[in-house]
């Protein structure tokens, strides 16, 4: 499973077809993935009940919590983090979580941001170099000593929570909850680090540092997510897309990305708005065809990877957390269909995690806000 958080939205006018179900007429973002028609389904209407907040809602995109605005807010747990601690065990790498910017779109049960990788060099040092007898004893011996810190932190904690009243309590549970998590991390990590890495035939990534050049380090992204599920590295991925207010180095763009997303309805901003996230559906694109050429037994990659690309802003020029654009691709669904739902009243986007959790083989009825699968996607398999 993978799901991909575009911060700054995607212009709906430009992406929602005007007519539902199968024959639906392309849209120019959707231009693009033509080749895949049949691999995905684009969504409207959908938004998750109770989320508001501009662009804090981004913070509420995998889990679904209330009010990501407020001073109050306290997080829950996103659907790849819910999905890792029943299915984590079965990879070397629980799950993956990158981002183009630095923050990150998962959270752990108590509610607590998971720091992402940015680098993809990083990603594949971690994934695939395999290090010398030397450097895997010390790497063993630096786990063990993190759960022996761990240990102590936790034991003089429990006496500072002796010493402190009710309102430091869920301060103090929200850590102990943090520091179980690693833990329970940190001793599956010791037993894969003693298993060889898988060996693959691609270089290491070179990172690249300007923002400008957001084409290059999505296409490194993309190949590092392919290459990660491919070797089975890890089955659950989160990737929280660019979007700062870099002029992004592409023909026809001379403002900042941010600056062009708050359009106003101004022709000329949307024009050169329109430019990039062309760029990012072509490049999406361009990641299924590479998905959908992997073969797995009868099925492809893409058949086997369910994918969520969407936004927490349904109209990012007035923070609106409503109708949002919503693609998914891959997975065990019924796909070559624009599925419409009324805004006024629409199922919960938590309907949606609900699918994607089943379509991993949880049996999961609920999540978050969703009370079931989303209707309209009914697996296929």
């Amino acid at each position: 499973m993978l799901a991909i958080c575009a911060p700054l939205g995607i212009h709906t006018p430009l992406l929602f077809p005007e007519r539902a179900g199968k024959d639906y007429e392309a849209t120019p973002y959707l231009e693009p993935l033509q080749e895949v028609r049949e691999k995905f389904t684009v969504m409207s209407g959908l938004m998750h009940p109770m989320v508001d907040g501009g662009h804090d809602a981004e913070k509420s995109f995998l889990t679904g919590a209330a009010h990501p605005g407020q001073p109050s807010f306290r997080n829950t747990i996103s659907v790849d983090q819910f999905a890792a601690e029943r299915l984590g065990y079965r990879t070397r790498f629980p799950s993956l979580v990158l981002s183009a910017d630095g923050r990150s779109i998962s959270y752990t049960r108590s509610g607590v941001m998971i720091p992402a990788e940015s680098r993809p060099s990083k990603v594949f040092e971690r994934f695939f170099l395999e290090g010398t007898a030397k450097e895997k004893a010390a790497q063993i011996q630096r786990i063990q000593d993190g759960q022996s810190i761990l240990d102590l932190v936790a034991g003089q904690t429990k006496a500072i929570g002796r010493r402190t009243g009710r309102a430091d309590h869920q301060t103090l549970d929200q850590y102990f909850s943090s520091v179980r998590e690693l833990e329970q991390r940190m001793v599956q990590e010791e037993q894969w680090a003693k298993r060889p890495k898988p060996e693959v035939e691609q270089k290491p990534p070179v990172d690249i540092d300007d923002r400008a050049e957001f084409s290059g380090r999505m296409r490194l992204m993309f190949d590092l997510i392919a290459l990660a599920l491919q070797t089975d590295s890890t089955r659950l991925i989160t990737l929280k897309g660019p979007g700062g207010n870099e002029v992004v180095n592409l023909e026809g763009v001379d403002d900042g990305w941010h600056n062009l997303s708050h359009h106003g309805k101004n022709p000329e901003k949307i024009e050169q708005l329109a430019i990039i996230e062309k760029e990012e559906m072509r490049l999406f694109a361009e990641f299924l065809e590479k998905l959908e050429s992997v073969r797995e037994g009868e099925q492809t990659l893409l058949d086997q990877t369910a994918i969520l690309l969407g936004s927490n802003l349904g109209n990012a020029s007035s923070h609106n957390n409503t109708n949002l654009p919503i693609i998914t691709a891959g997975g065990r669904f019924r796909h070559g269909q624009h599925l419409a739902f009324d805004p006024a009243k629409p199922p919960p986007l938590a309907n949606l995690l609900v699918s994607l959790l089943q379509h991993l083989q949880l049996e999961v009825g609920e999540f978050s806000t969703g009370t079931g699968t989303l209707r309209g996607l009914e697996g296929t398999a």
